[in-house]
């Protein structure tokens, strides 16, 4: 299990993550669409995580949103590397009534993100713009590679729920063990 604490003018941060764990969440962001896409997120990767935020909510959520992908990509780069004796690459595609979208990842500890989920508004008071912050927060300091593609949808809250159950899926199954696998790299390190 990794603790991380994090404390700056915009948001208070106390995350526990354990990769191991059996989708047990404990969320409270301040932001309820958030924390339900949290709470998705650790029970498809069957993660237990435990996240408390206090934020400049009444400025706008991109703050908190922000910085808890941070903390928690902090927190897997700390719980997968380095990596040995897991499957490294996984992907998914969720479906989520009319919207479907799809996962890609390696555990390649070189970040980068490719995300192609074109929309704009709200799901409820939560900017659907902030979804791609998140992702890029957590993909970046997580260390990983990650391509996110809709597939189809119209319905935002479907197109983010799927989005986030699809990357938790794909980690899921990068992280899956393979004792066959050793170092999952020609290079000898990951």
């Amino acid at each position: 299990m990794t603790e991380k604490k994090r404390v700056t003018k915009e948001t208070e941060i106390g995350l526990k993550l354990d990769i191991e764990g059996t989708g047990k969440v404990n969320i409270d962001t301040g932001i309820g669409f958030f924390d339900h896409m949290l709470e998705s997120f650790g029970k498809h990767s069957l993660f237990d995580i435990e996240i408390s935020c206090k934020g400049d909510i009444h400025v706008d959520y991109h703050h908190t949103v922000e910085d808890i992908g941070i903390v928690l990509g902090e927190a897997l780069s700390e719980e997968i590397y380095p990596v040995e004796g897991v499957e490294r690459f996984g992907d998914s595609v969720i479906v989520m009534d009319e919207a479907a979208v799809a996962c890609a990842i390696d555990l390649s500890n070189r970040p980068y993100l490719v995300y192609e989920i074109e929309m704009d508004g709200k799901v409820g008071r939560f900017d659907v713009e902030l979804v791609e912050e998140f992702f890029r927060a957590l993909t970046f300091n997580a260390s990983i590679t990650a391509h996110l593609t809709l597939l189809r949808g119209r319905n935002r809250h479907h197109i983010v729920e799927a989005a986030f159950k699809a990357y938790a899926v794909a980690l899921r199954r990068a992280l899956a063990l393979n004792s066959r696998a050793g170092i999952p790299s020609t290079k000898g390190v990951l």
